[in-house]
């Protein structure tokens, strides 16, 4: 399994629409929280997310495209495999 970090723009989108996008997001198992090794939780930034997938940053970017897009047209997907990371986040 990789570790991925995923960042959506939805053009002209509004609050609805990031909600629809984050409950889709979320049923596809991508997460608006990380976790700390020490078990604390952090929120992550507007329309941003993390998932552990068995696949490509490819493979991933080709799925959140097709759910960003079932919101709004034309979206703005960026995928980073993760090797590891360090963050200054709020805590959930």
């Amino acid at each position: 399994m990789s570790e991925f970090t995923v960042r959506v723009e939805l053009h002209n989108g509004d609050a609805d629409d990031y909600e629809s996008l984050h409950q889709k997001m979320e049923a596809k198992g991508y997460s608006k929280e990380i976790t700390h090794s020490s078990g604390e939780t952090y929120k992550l930034p507007s329309a941003e997310y993390v998932a552990s997938k068995n696949a490509t940053s490819s493979e991933v970017r080709d799925e959140v495209v097709k759910i960003a897009t079932s919101v709004r047209k034309n979206p703005d997907v960026l995928v980073t495999k993760s090797s590891g990371r360090a963050w200054s986040l709020s805590r959930v």
